[in-house]
């Protein structure tokens, strides 16, 4: 009876002390890790991120970027971090196309963190050069077809979301083009308003004043649904490229081990913020939109993380490319 007795007053000790933690959380600065360079979308959303987040847990919140390696360097560094919910990770879809393109990836994305939920997409569009002689995809398909040895579709790099729309783009209309690897977005988008490729498949964040400008032309959208800073544009599955759903999808994660009260109260802070009308606004301005609520969820994003490897795996090791 004494050694019962005994586990119950530990149990219950244990309860309080997480209820306790819980109710203190955070009890110091946090920091997100960004694992790009300051000033792109990821960086972007995860400083708006962070000064709603200062106003829930009214403690200070830093954002730090760790770039290199398509974003893995990032990534294990907080999975390497202590597991109390101070260090949290904002990662994109890049998180889910590592496992094929990394041959030693020194973390496993599903085991090695925590879930928090998802936060936010940034829709694609694919653009043509100005001059190209197809403006929608009833015109750009044979026009591949015909030209398929000539044609160039360029990307900002291995594993850029350009990259990885590029590929997807080509399984999905069955045609092999040359690609043109670039050191960023920057150089890619030059060339294409200079004529100098002919195709690229980028986030609206780097797209939509070209377009707006006459520079490039859109062929179409990658998202389910017209884009409201681009409504004349149809969408691809509009235009017949059925099962193309592609945005850079964002989540947040916590190391593995994170405190469940912990994690608990990260998920309140992250709903907070994707309901907020201020945040939603300024997503909006730089054409990222805000997940639903339910996806806004450890399961949610789980559940997401898991299928998205399953669909890029196969589509990375066709196309045969790995990084070091």
């Amino acid at each position: 009876m004494k050694v019962h007795a005994a586990r119950w007053i530990a149990l219950a000790a244990m309860a309080c002390a997480g209820s306790a933690a819980a109710a203190d959380f955070p009890t110091r600065p946090m920091t997100v890790i960004v694992p790009f360079a300051a000033g792109g979308p990821t960086d972007t959303m995860a400083r708006l991120m962070a000064q709603q987040f200062q106003a829930f847990f009214k403690q200070t919140v830093l954002v730090e970027n760790a770039p290199g390696a398509g974003g893995t360097i990032g990534v294990d560094k907080v999975v390497r971090a202590a597991p109390d919910g101070h260090t949290i990770l904002l990662m994109h879809i890049g998180i889910s196309t590592a496992p094929a393109l990394y041959k030693k990836l020194p973390f496993d994305p599903v085991k090695d963190l925590e879930p928090i939920g998802q936060v936010a997409d940034v829709p694609m569009t694919l653009v043509a050069r100005s001059t190209l002689p197809a403006s929608s995809m009833k015109d750009l398909l044979p026009f591949l077809k015909a030209n398929r040895d000539k044609v160039t579709l360029a990307n900002a790099g291995l594993g850029a979301a350009s990259h990885l729309c590029g590929l997807l783009f080509m399984s999905t209309v069955g045609i092999d083009l040359t690609t043109v690897p670039y050191k960023g977005t920057g150089p890619a988008m030059s060339d294409l308003v200079g004529g100098q490729v002919d195709l690229l498949c980028d986030q609206t964040t780097n797209t939509v004043q070209q377009i707006k400008s006459g520079k490039i032309k859109a062929i179409g959208a990658t998202s389910p649904k017209r884009l409201s800073q681009l409504p004349e544009v149809p969408t691809l599955a509009e235009q017949g490229l059925t099962g193309f759903d592609l945005a850079v999808w964002h989540g947040l994660y916590a190391p593995r081990g994170t405190p469940k009260a912990s994690l608990d109260r990260l998920n309140a802070a992250l709903q907070s913020v994707v309901k907020d009308a201020g945040f939603r606004s300024r997503l909006a301005e730089f054409g990222a939109e805000p997940v639903a609520l339910d996806l806004a969820t450890p399961q949610g994003l789980r559940g997401h993380l898991v299928k998205e490897i399953e669909k890029w795996g196969p589509i990375i090791r066709k196309a045969g490319i790995y990084a070091d």
